[in-house]
């Protein structure tokens, strides 16, 4: 089925899923490449804070701290 020449395309609406958000690095609108980001510059820039320990998860302590910590030297 041929379309008329004349005719123009039906294009289609984007409709985002989310809000738009800051750049948590500079607070610059993001951009979908480099989404939660506006760029590569500042995606490198949080990779490395991750990297070099500037950003920490706390997690339990290991079962080695828990001995040390519950031995008192008592028996």
């Amino acid at each position: 089925m041929a379309r008329a020449p004349n005719k123009p395309k039906r294009v289609a609406e984007v409709v985002p899923l989310r809000p738009p958000r800051k750049c948590p690095i500079c607070g610059k609108p993001a951009v979908r490449a480099y989404y939660p980001f506006d760029s590569k510059r500042c995606a490198d820039a949080d990779l490395s804070r991750w990297l070099t320990g500037k950003y920490v998860i706390p997690g339990a302590e290991s079962a080695a701290e828990d001995d040390r910590e519950g031995d008192d030297g008592e028996d």
